[in-house]
């Protein structure tokens, strides 16, 4: 029986959310009856961790700069076996959201004009109201929106302050939508239902993501039929364009003009009870059993194959079988 390693927790920033989806994803492959499953809980594991821990596949459920755009990659990657999710330099690509952007708009996706906060200049590039987010992050997190001059300065002031990236865009009030994409055979990449997300109220920010219930979620949302077709085949190119394989998850504005402004694009979205990819597949009949062992194939396919060294489980890890 394939054995597969599922990977949660993670250093970032959401690493509970990524220990919860790891855990949902690992029992998900065990109810498929078809693999031999262990559960790990890492924090920053070493190339020699990696390589000692005994699977066929590994799953790595992470979230975040580190585990999901490249580090994480790079060392699976060294390891030498096949992997859940796209390869080191397209998961750097989508992590950063300036550079996801301008591949956007290459490919045909409206994208919205970016500029990157400088750490030395206080002064507003563009009108108010603005919205200003970290590059490197997901999930909302450090996610200001700025309508007045007081909340431009503080906005600056807290992005200074935690030393990272960030960049500012115009704030687009409109209907949030998201479209998931797996990977189902051939190589390519094939859109799932999108879904447009209401939150009870404000914006559609982590605790609405991940522990409110009062979220609403509305799978296939009537569209234009030009437009549904139109942020498919974008995404699609997009996917290709970045080196995006197995899976992902673009996320758009629907402004009150019909325009769909692309957002960014996960490698490895969340897989919790209030993840997007999960409730599309279900809609279309492929429960999350079969979702999971679908993605665990895909990279049997892909993967390099080579096997694994053998040796104990690293002590930095918890196992839970």
């Amino acid at each position: 029986m394939t054995s597969v390693l599922v990977l949660g927790g993670g250093p970032d920033a959401e690493r509970e959310v990524s220990l919860v989806g790891a855990r949902a994803v690992a029992q998900a492959l065990r109810d498929s009856g078809r693999f031999d499953v262990q559960l790990i809980e890492i924090t920053r594991p070493s190339l020699a961790e990696i390589r000692a821990m005994r699977a066929d596949v590994i799953w790595p459920l992470l979230h975040g700069r580190w585990g999901e755009g490249g580090p994480m990659q790079d060392l699976l990657e060294a390891g030498g076996r096949p992997y859940v999710g796209c390869g080191p330099a397209a998961a750097r690509r989508a992590m950063d959201k300036v550079a996801s952007k301008a591949l956007a708009a290459e490919v045909g996706l409206k994208v919205l004009p970016t500029c990157v906060l400088d750490p030395g200049d206080a002064g507003l590039p563009m009108p108010l109201p603005v919205v200003v987010k970290p590059i490197f992050e997901g999930s909302t997190i450090g996610l200001f929106v700025c309508r007045s001059e007081n909340d431009w300065r503080t906005a600056h002031a807290r992005a200074v302050a935690s030393a990272k990236p960030y960049m500012i865009e115009p704030y687009v009030k409109g209907r949030e939508l998201t479209l998931g994409m797996i990977e189902r055979g051939g190589g390519s990449l094939s859109a799932l239902p999108f879904i447009e997300i209401v939150p009870a109220e404000g914006l559609y920010d982590y605790e609405a993501k991940y522990t409110r219930d009062d979220t609403r979620y509305q799978i296939d949302p009537e569209l234009p039929a030009d437009l549904r077709r139109s942020l498919e085949s974008g995404t699609a190119a997009l996917a290709r364009r970045m080196g995006i394989r197995h899976l992902c998850r673009a996320d758009f504005l629907l402004d009150d003009d019909k325009r769909a402004w692309f957002l960014e694009v996960n490698t490895m979205p969340g897989f919790t009870g209030h993840s997007l990819v999960p409730m599309a597949a279900a809609s279309t009949g492929l429960d999350m059993p079969s979702l999971c062992a679908l993605l665990v194939e895909r990279a049997l396919g892909t993967g390099r194959g080579v096997a694994h060294s053998p040796g104990s489980h690293a002590t930095q890890a918890r196992v839970h079988r």
